[in-house]
Order: C-alpha cells, then sequence, then structure tokens
C-alpha cells in the first residue's frame, strides 16, 4: 500500500507500502513510531498511535474480525458525516487489521448516551446512519462467528476537530465466548476461523479486561496449535 498524499495519513501509506504485504501488527507498530507516530491509547482489542501533527490516529490490531465491517461503516455512511473519516484500512498479516482515522476527542459521557439513544430509536438525524449500522452489523453476524452485537459504549462516541459527533468501534468479536471456547474446545474455533486469521489472537492487548495470565495465555497457545495439526492430519 503506497501513497503521494500529502498528510500525515499519506506519509503512513508510504510506510506502509514500504513494509509489504506480509506485514503484521508488530511491523506496523515499529514503522509508525520510527516515523514519529506517539503511542496515545490502548484497549481490550488495539493499540492507537497519533500522528506527528496530531490530525490522525493509527488503530493497530494483532486480531480483530471485525476490522472489516467497521471499515465498511466508516466508508459506507461518510455521507452522514456521524462516522470518522478513514484515511486507510489495511488487513495485517495473520488477522490483524489496521485503520488509519482521523483524530478524535472523547465526549461528556451524558452527550454520548444521549446520541447512542438517538441511535437506539432511529431518530431522524441519525436514521440514515442507523440503516447503514444494521445493514453493515447484519453482514457481520451472518458471515462471522461470535460476532458480538452493536456496542453501546459511551466511549464509542467522540468527537471530530470540526466538532461534529461520530461513532467508533461499534462492532466487535464477542471476546468472552470466543476465548472461553479456544481455551475449552480449541477444535471449534480451529474449524471456524482460519488459522491465518487468528495467529495473533492470544496477543491482543486486553487493556481493560486483563491483563493476560501469562499461563492461561500460553496453554491457549499451545492448544490452538495442537487444534491445528489435528485438523491437519484428519
Amino acid at each position: 500500500m503506497a501513497s503521494k498524499t500529502a498528510g500525515p495519513h499519506g506519509e503512513a501509506l508510504d510506510v506502509l507500502g514500504r513494509l509489504g504485504r506480509r506485514a503484521d501488527h508488530r511491523d506496523v507498530e515499529r514503522a509508525l513510531l520510527a516515523a514519529a507516530w506517539t503511542p496515545c491509547g490502548a484497549g481490550d482489542w488495539a493499540i492507537a498511535l497519533r500522528s506527528p501533527d496530531g490530525t490522525s490516529a493509527a488503530r493497530i490490531s494483532p486480531f480483530d474480525p471485525t476490522g472489516p465491517y467497521s471499515a465498511a461503516l466508516y466508508r459506507e455512511a461518510a455521507h452522514t458525516r456521524q462516522v470518522p473519516e478513514l484515511f486507510a484500512h489495511r488487513r495485517l498479516n495473520g488477522g490483524g487489521d489496521l485503520q488509519v482515522l482521523e483524530w478524535l476527542r472523547p465526549v461528556p459521557e451524558d452527550e454520548a448516551i444521549a446520541f447512542h439513544r438517538a441511535i437506539a430509536v432511529r431518530a431522524p438525524e441519525v436514521a440514515d446512519l442507523v440503516d447503514v449500522v444494521h445493514r453493515v452489523h447484519g453482514r457481520a453476524r451472518r458471515e462471522l462467528p461470535w460476532c458480538g452485537p452493536v456496542d453501546d459504549n459511551p466511549t464509542n462516541v467522540m468527537r471530530a476537530r470540526d466538532g461534529r459527533l461520530v461513532v467508533i468501534d461499534l462492532f466487535y468479536a464477542d471476546g468472552p465466548n470466543l476465548y472461553a471456547t479456544a481455551a475449552t474446545d480449541p477444535d471449534l474455533v480451529v474449524a471456524l476461523i482460519p488459522e491465518a486469521d487468528r495467529r495473533f489472537m492470544t496477543e491482543i492487548p486486553m487493556t481493560f479486561s486483563g491483563p493476560w495470565d501469562p499461563v492461561a495465555q500460553d496453554a491457549m497457545r499451545a492448544g490452538l496449535a495442537a487444534a491445528d495439526a489435528r485438523k491437519a492430519h484428519a
């Protein structure tokens, strides 16, 4: 992915283009840090880096099945101006996901809750957005195992630099059920998610739900590897 687009997101695309198609989340993080992007946050599924001039953010996840659906939402609902501007989206080697977005700021919780309520009742001012959310989420539910419901967490409502409210990260994998299944029935996970799409599923940050128990983390990796081997020899 290479670009001559001006601005920090154009520079990010140039960096990614030089990495090649087999870049994973670690490669992207190292490359952007070397290009003077700075850490600005982390959640359960991803970390974020801010561009040198502060106008863009890179969301980098080791494993995020819903990333393409979030990117589709941002593209398909762009006309509403109620989603962030998406400068770039790229699937990463091993099941990771990269999104380069406009910089966003948190909003007061009551304002975020009010925006989610408007979405829940399909208020006129968000009707077009709601229609796209339901359409894209429907695709995700049909196509992904362990796809969660639309996320109404207040932190998913943010403010863009021009003052408008936007929604972000509305779609997510049902982490508790997915990871519980990986621990207790890894053969089912292996059957439903190709290895190339979950290679780094034990490397998500788990900032809020974690931290990882290293023993459980190693056991999950070993269990999935053994299930992959059984599938390969079946």
